[in-house]
């Protein structure tokens, strides 16, 4: 049975930080993302790593959000720092059906395989 299971959410202010972190369990793939989605808008990609283990961001986390993975513990991480208001939403980790090079996974709902149920963030200005 695939597993993903994602903790770490919580309330911080406008300018703190939190680290998400995602076990995964019954599935192996190196293509997996974290995704969110706010209240009335739709969900949206925030990090990926692909097959090659680069990483991608949101335009809007660039530069804050930091993906990362222990696969020892087939764990994946996202550090949020310098979180802002409109970062407050539903985080999710997921995992690609196929794994490639590049973000595609992120712009592209079905081609992820599955999903964690979320973990709520909410900032305070």
């Amino acid at each position: 049975q695939v597993q993903l299971v994602e903790s770490g959410g919580g309330s911080v202010q406008a300018g703190g930080s939190l680290r998400l972190s995602c076990t995964v369990s019954g599935y192996t793939t190196n293509c997996m993302g974290w995704f969110r989605q706010a209240p009335g808008k739709e969900r949206e990609g925030v990090a990926g790593i692909d097959a090659f283990g680069t990483t991608f961001y949101a335009d809007s986390v660039k530069g804050r959000f930091t993906m990362s993975r222990d696969n020892a513990k087939n764990t994946l991480y996202l550090q949020m720092n310098n979180l802002k208001a409109e970062d407050t939403a539903t985080y999710y980790c997921a995992a690609a059906r196929r794994c490639y090079g590049g973000n595609y996974f992120l712009h592209s709902p079905g081609a992820i395989a599955y999903w964690g149920k979320g973990t709520l963030v909410t900032i305070s200005s």
